[in-house]
């Protein structure tokens, strides 16, 4: 009786170390699927590229990043909601910083105008606590969304039909909208609002339903907006931040071992792009001026920052402190 139970004993010992293997062996593969409104080429589409590579090699290949360029998945805020259901259909996304129109108070912040000084002053905020403070909040507040990492793509300036020297030239002009900062620039610069997804923007340009929008330099040639709208006033009226977004029921799914593979990848990523985002905006004036796109530069920039004052006391007024210490970071 005793040999048959230790017999049995060391068959169930065996079989449990084997099961215990096996679940090693056989980890269950995941897929995600990475939205991206920009084309593979834009400075987004590199850095999701990075994520997809560091997430790739991290995992030894367990989890596998498909990444859906040039917005063909929808706009950002369809793929916002895509990423809120129960079941989303998209896991991550690359979208721009600010969340304040699904919520995300804080990221408000990060988009008021002349907020950042430079390149340099942005990127010692992506790496601060404050930083990870606002990209948790609208997981913190069960939106169904968290943020990774923050990333840009260089300083927004205007582009337009027609050439655009001052800020009284803006004056009663169509402007593309998005988001909840540009239409109060918008009302500031008493243009006319347009509100235009990003993926018919090119078309509105072209037919002048649009004389007037904003990007990045690198995006401004990316999506080739120079050849419809030729003129850019180099205002940098907004740093062109974005962050990577993963779905928070996606996130919950995830072991801890996971998480911290998609986290450090975005970090990664956030870091390449900052490697890469200010030679590729050098190539890209050079670019865009051989072609016969023209570059003015701001020769009163206070008339600009004076144009958006409101603007930044009623943006900062509800988190006054937190606005303070982004500021500080300048020094």
């Amino acid at each position: 009786m005793k040999k048959s139970l230790v017999l049995l004993f060391s068959i169930l010992i065996s079989s449990t170390l084997l099961l215990s293997c096996n679940k090693k062996n056989n980890i269950e593969k995941i897929s995600i699927v990475l939205a991206e409104v920009n084309p593979e080429t834009s400075i987004c589409g590199r850095m999701d590229q990075a994520f997809k590579s560091k997430v790739e090699q991290l995992s030894k290949g367990e989890i596998s990043v498909n990444i859906q360029y040039s917005g063909v998945l929808g706009n950002e805020s369809q793929i916002i909601e895509l990423m809120k259901a129960e079941e989303s259909s998209v896991q991550v996304a690359r979208v721009s910083a600010n969340l304040t129109q699904y919520g995300g108070k804080k990221s408000g912040l990060i988009t008021i105008p002349y907020t950042f000084a430079n390149a340099e002053h942005f990127w010692k905020f992506a790496k601060s606590d404050i930083a990870k403070e606002i990209l948790n909040e609208p997981y913190e507040m069960e939106l169904g969304v968290k943020g990774l990492c923050y990333a840009q793509e260089g300083f927004r300036n205007f582009f337009s039909t027609t050439k655009i020297e001052t800020v009284q030239d803006m004056k009663n002009l169509h402007m593309r909208v998005s988001g909840k900062i540009l239409p109060e620039i918008c009302d500031s610069v008493k243009a006319i609002k347009e509100e235009i997804p990003f993926t018919d923007l090119y078309a509105a340009l072209q037919t002048g339903t649009v004389d007037v929008a904003d990007q990045p330099v690198s995006n401004y040639l990316s999506n080739s907006f120079y050849k419809v709208a030729p003129y850019m006033i180099m205002d940098g009226h907004m740093i062109g931040a974005v962050q990577i977004l993963v779905s928070s029921t996606f996130w919950d799914s995830l072991s801890d071992e996971q998480k911290e593979i998609l986290q450090s990848a975005a970090d990664y990523a956030s870091e390449y792009c900052r490697l890469i985002s200010e030679e590729e905006e050098s190539k890209a004036l050079e670019i865009m001026k051989n072609e016969g796109a023209e570059f003015t530069e701001v020769e009163n920039s206070e008339e600009w920052q004076n144009t958006c004052k409101s603007i930044i006391e009623s943006g900062s007024k509800e988190f006054p402190d937190i606005y303070k210490e982004i500021i500080s970071l300048a020094k």
